[in-house]
């Protein structure tokens, strides 16, 4: 089996079409799939080789111009999602991908529905998509941490037992219509394990370039990392669907985070028959009329 067939087969394991029965324990963050590699310059040369594919078809879906996809990104402070963007998505064509991170919502922002924000950034047909957080926000830390609720401003009889399951019934219908109309979600949780986080945490106040990305918040949300883990779970279970599967990716080891998600992408885009367009014979014929004047 070639490395790209080994690839595609390995990321299907990580994907929930249906998460009922879905539980975080039930996969290891630090699993390689037995995936073993000699060196870090023969990860790096594994992960280019499957973002040539990856660029292929993407132009392949920019030039058929019918298909969008969106990539979602979930994870715990410190997963890589930040990382696996740059590494993943670094051999595209820049002109047909957008990248949207979105971080505690703006004065604008809560005036409007949750949805709101990541609605008006959707991909346009032909294009990737990107979100780095998303509106599964509001079921993370939104719930984790409920007195966000009252900045929202939604009206208290509208806040009841079954907020949570309400915005997951939202959710999934909103998906489900994205996928009607031609836009492709993929939704990826980078699964990192508690001792890892604290590893990378201390890296980056060990090392001075690193400084920048550490906050104390990070320290604070670390302290409710149990409810984030009921929460991810819970949202796994009642979101992952056929048309909008999750894929819960193993994070201790980045390289491997990196080629499960370039594998999973890269199915993704397989599976839609994209094709160049064809060109009709009149135009055909025009076609050879203009090379006929260069060659004069």
């Amino acid at each position: 089996m070639n490395s790209l067939k080994r690839l595609l087969k390995i990321a299907d394991r990580y994907r929930i079409d249906d998460g009922k029965k879905f539980k975080l324990k039930h996969i290891d963050p630090g699993d390689t799939a037995g995936l073993k590699i000699r060196s870090k310059r023969n990860a790096e040369l594994l992960l280019q080789h499957s973002v040539q594919h990856l660029a292929e078809l993407q132009d392949k879906l920019y030039a058929d111009h019918r298909w969008a996809l969106l990539i979602i990104f979930q994870a715990m402070d410190a997963a890589g999602k930040d990382g696996t963007i740059k590494h993943v998505m670094s051999g595209l064509n820049p002109q047909g991908v957008d990248v949207h991170s979105f971080k505690a919502p703006s004065a604008e922002e809560l005036d409007h529905d949750y949805l709101w924000r990541c609605a008006r950034v959707l991909p346009e047909r032909g294009r990737i998509g990107i979100f780095n957080r998303s509106y599964y926000e509001e079921t993370l830390v939104v719930r984790v941490h409920r007195n966000l609720l009252d900045q929202e401003r939604v009206p208290k009889e509208l806040i009841g037992k079954q907020l949570w399951k309400e915005r997951f019934e939202d959710i999934r219908s909103l998906e489900r219509y994205l996928a009607r109309n031609g836009i492709v979600v993929r939704k990826f949780f980078l699964h990192l394990s508690k001792e890892e986080q604290k590893k990378r945490f201390l890296n980056r106040l060990d090392e001075p370039e690193k400084n920048w990305k550490f906050s104390a918040a990070d320290i604070r949300e670390r302290g409710s990392w149990d409810d984030y883990q009921e929460s991810y779970e819970d949202m796994i279970r009642h979101t992952s669907t056929k048309e909008a599967p999750w894929y819960v990716v193993p994070a201790d080891h980045k390289w491997f985070t990196r080629l499960v998600v370039a594998a999973a992408v890269t199915d993704t885009l397989r599976g839609l028959n994209l094709n160049y367009p064809t060109v009709a014979p009149g135009e055909k014929a025009e076609l050879e009329q203009a090379k006929h004047l260069l060659l004069e």
